[in-house]
């Protein structure tokens, strides 16, 4: 469940918000040499200040890849080329793609949710096996699951608060 709540996060940082972040650059995967590998592994990003990103490759023979890369991801940005290091400036979101973007982020946020709960039924079936072969009573599987039900209920409240913040974060021009 932890680590659904990881995946959760992950995936809050990638969505961009009116700040620039090198954790936008995060999902982006630049063919190097013919192997897809992530942009952060082939490549320095930094915020030289809070509207633009700079993305300096340890290889510069690479840059046209990761130029190509950044521009088939889904971020909304045009990267500029110098020869040295690409600069993306990162535009203030609108409210129209600001809806769209908390659409994604609610769409996530209820996976997760949905992740959480079968992490739960799994759990319960497993309970119900157990006490099929006799190895747990039927009072140990109410207890069980009735406290099983109570940490899904607690993973799915910090899912809810993680969404909550990344709303307001989202709505904040």
């Amino acid at each position: 469940m932890e680590k659904t709540i990881e995946t959760i996060r992950g995936n809050f940082n990638a969505v961009r918000t009116g700040r620039a972040s090198p954790a936008m650059l995060d999902r982006v995967e630049v063919e190097y040499y013919g192997t897809p590998v992530s942009l952060k592994s082939i490549a320095q990003i930094s915020t030289p200040d809070g509207s633009s990103l700079l993305v300096q490759p340890f290889d510069k023979s690479c840059l046209k890849d990761i130029e190509k890369a950044i521009v088939k991801s889904d971020l909304d940005v045009t990267p500029n080329n110098d020869g040295e290091v690409i600069r993306l400036n990162i535009p203030p979101l609108t409210s129209e793609r600001r809806k769209d973007l908390l659409k994604i982020v609610a769409k996530q946020a209820e996976e997760g949710k949905v992740a959480i709960r079968n992490i739960r039924r799994d759990a319960i079936k497993a309970y119900e096996k157990l006490e099929k072969e006799k190895k747990l009573s039927e009072d140990n599987v109410k207890d069980l699951s009735s406290d099983l039900q109570k940490v899904t209920d607690g993973y799915v409240k910090k899912i809810d608060s993680i969404y909550k913040q990344k709303e307001k974060e989202l709505m904040t021009v």
